[in-house]
């Protein structure tokens, strides 16, 4: 984020009322960022304040210029999760609470789409919510989504019972009804992940263990896998695909307090580090002529801390790298149009912070710049 001007400041108290604070940065992140890749090879950034979605967009392919930031209405939606399918457009979906102070809330699921890098949100949408009393629909959690192989937009949300519920569109992008996917043991928002073969998994936290869902073919409904033996941090889990049609989780040990990385039907792996209660980032790219996986998260001190291993072998050792640099929330890691690794982040005093990955061997970084 560059340097904020008087002009600046003036635009967008003009445009939306939405203003730097008094230190000349812009308000709170509230959720995000997300860093996604648009059609036409531009690095699109998303953060999520007060009544509002921030987007920066690179003017070109890999930069190192930005536009923005645009601002995207989004009035009463909060707690939103963002998810980008093979055709590029981006979904946001929120979750949106109406409602006078002395009635029961009315609580619902939101969606916006943006088609193409640069060009205006849809309006919000409602999802509707799995519940069938409102007064129960104060307890819901926050959503998440991915989107499949074939565009399809699925949404997952954690109800007030412990349980998870499904909305997925149909073949004609209509909503099917909503459905349950028969837990009861639910502690927080899933992790769900789409694969390149088409199919959709995910991960849901449990008090004892971590419960998971597959399709057995693309489109087809959602069954219950085999329970994976370790307890994850609720917030923390990351899904990647790792190879075709095969999802890595990334997550935080309850039990150990360390970084695991699991696969469905294998034991896990335990690879160390001291991580905060955020989210892991990961990625899958070539360093060096070697298919690696790069790992990313905000470490107990506040810092960004990377990991680099070869593809689906952590249990050789993840090579970790401390960048000394502190951040607020969670950091994000992105490819860009030239598939250069990139890393995202909220520094303390809230500006958005970008690094590029330079020439030379394995993973080196570039200096930390404002967008």
């Amino acid at each position: 984020m560059r340097a904020t001007s008087a002009l600046d400041h003036g635009r967008r108290q003009r445009a939306d009322g939405i203003a730097p604070g008094p230190s000349g940065t812009l308000p709170a992140v509230l959720s995000g960022p997300w860093a996604v890749l648009g059609h036409d090879g531009r690095l699109m950034v998303f953060a999520h304040v007060d009544q509002a979605v921030l987007r920066w967009t690179e003017t070109r392919p890999a930069g190192p210029g930005w536009s923005g930031p645009d601002v995207l209405p989004a009035e009463g939606v909060g707690q939103i999760a963002l998810a980008q399918g093979g055709n590029r457009y981006v979904h946001l979906i929120g979750r949106r609470v109406r409602g006078a102070d002395d009635a029961a809330p009315d609580v619902d699921l939101v969606y916006a789409v943006q088609y193409q890098a640069g060009r205006p949100l849809s309006e919000w949408r409602s999802v509707g919510n799995p519940h069938a009393k409102r007064e129960r629909t104060a307890q819901m959690g926050a959503p998440a989504a991915t989107v499949d192989a074939a565009g399809t937009l699925y949404v997952f949300v954690p109800t007030a019972e412990g349980r998870v519920a499904l909305r997925r569109e149909d073949a004609q992008g209509r909503w099917e009804p909503w459905r349950d996917l028969q837990v009861a043991a639910a502690l927080d928002t899933p992790a769900a992940g789409a694969t390149s073969t088409g199919g959709v998994e995910v991960l849901a936290p449990a008090f004892d263990g971590a419960l998971t869902w597959y399709q057995r073919q693309p489109g087809g409904p959602l069954e219950r896998g085999h329970d994976l033996a370790v307890a994850p941090l609720p917030g923390s889990v990351t899904a990647v695909e790792t190879s075709p049609g095969r999802l890595t989780y990334l997550l935080t040990d309850v039990r150990g307090g360390g970084i695991v990385v699991v696969r469905p039907g294998e034991w896990p792996v335990r690879v160390g580090g001291n991580p905060g209660d955020g989210r892991h980032a990961g990625l899958v790219t070539v360093l060096d002529g070697y298919p690696c996986m790069v790992l990313a998260h905000r470490d107990a001190a506040g810092r960004i801390v990377l990991g680099v291993c070869p593809v689906e072998d952590e249990r050789n050792g993840v090579w970790w790298i401390d960048t000394a640099m502190a951040c607020l929330g969670d950091p994000v890691l992105a490819l860009d149009g030239h598939g250069r690794v990139v890393v995202l982040a909220v520094a303390p005093d809230g500006d958005v912070m970008l690094a590029r990955q330079e020439e030379g061997p394995g993973l080196t970084l570039g200096d930390w710049k404002r967008i």
